[in-house]
């Protein structure tokens, strides 16, 4: 599970050493330290105490949609293993665990949390401003950049494609197996951009409005194969459509290099850099990779597939 933290885990000291006291920052135009001074310096360097933990509640102050609460959207219905039970209040799964304890970070718990549900679409789109910060697997990347925010990312997933296992997908190893075949995904995710891009295949895909509607046609078997990340993929053969499995996830050099998953926020808002700050906070801590192994730790093995 390192692979999945490590951004969140490589930001962690740069975030929390930007909070440090700005009066250093006049050092390169600063004459060079006398004997005492240089002496006081080394034995700062190496001083092993861990660094104090950066106020992320003290940075949301005043930042959220309604004084003294914030508010999370999820998707509706929110899946496991993200949300379980379609209630993101409860802590149960991995983005509604990641969601509260960001909150707790910035200092809101219990009533000061409320949720909101949002479609995929209009949030990347940057037309929903009824949130703090939405979470549903949102991939970072420079288009959406364009018109919505980003905290640092909390995740790290590959994209996989799904298929039953005595259907059309059965033998899949490769890519180019995969050009024949029928597929989909929800509309407006890189999963989706995934096909067209890198799989290029015969059929024009189809855009479902869902994870959900895709499901449903995977299970109807009105098409051959979904692209999703790994995780749901993992999830729904395990546990929702029995008979499927992951036929693999996709290599490195092919675009496989995963999909860094951040918390989404509307363009410029303010309460992004409070958010990093608590991301690092629960990087550095641990709670993160704790939260993330007990979540995904299931989820996260497939072959991959060759490139060709």
């Amino acid at each position: 599970m390192k692979r999945q933290i490590l951004a969140v885990a490589a930001m962690a000291a740069v975030l929390l050493a930007a909070c440090g006291d700005d009066s250093t920052s006049s050092s390169d135009t600063t004459a060079a330290p006398t004997t005492e001074a240089a002496t006081e310096t080394t034995a700062a360097a190496t001083d092993t105490t861990e660094p104090a933990a950066a106020d992320a509640a003290a940075c949301a102050e005043g930042k959220t949609l309604e004084a003294g609460v914030l508010t999370i959207a999820t998707g509706d219905p929110a899946f496991p293993p993200y949300v379980l039970d379609d209630a993101p209040e409860s802590g149960q799964g991995f983005e509604s665990a990641v969601a509260l304890a960001v909150a707790k970070e910035l200092g809101f718990e219990g009533d000061a949390v409320q949720w909101v549900r949002t479609s995929f679409d209009t949030a990347v789109a940057g037309s929903d401003n009824t949130f703090d910060f939405n979470l549903q697997q949102f991939t970072i990347n420079d288009e959406r950049k364009q018109v919505v925010s980003f905290s640092q990312p909390y995740y790290v997933a590959n994209q996989a494609v799904l298929g039953y296992a005595d259907g059309p997908g059965k033998g899949v190893t490769k890519l180019s197996d995969l050009k024949s075949l029928s597929l989909g995904a929800a509309a407006g995710t890189t999963s989706l951009q995934f096909i067209l891009d890198v799989i290029q295949p015969d059929a024009e895909p189809f855009a479902f409005n869902s994870n959900a509607d895709a499901k449903t046609a995977l299970d109807n078997q009105q098409i051959d194969a979904i692209i999703t990340d790994l995780p749901t993929g993992l999830y729904i053969s395990a546990v929702e459509i029995e008979g499927t499995k992951v036929f693999g996830q996709f290599p490195i050099d092919a675009g496989g290099a995963g999909d860094q998953w951040g918390l989404l926020l509307t363009k410029d808002n303010p309460l992004t850099e409070c958010t990093d700050l608590a991301l690092a906070n629960l990087a550095t801590s641990g709670e993160l990779a704790a939260i993330t192994d007990e979540w995904m730790g299931q989820w996260t093995e497939a072959p991959t597939l060759s490139k060709d």
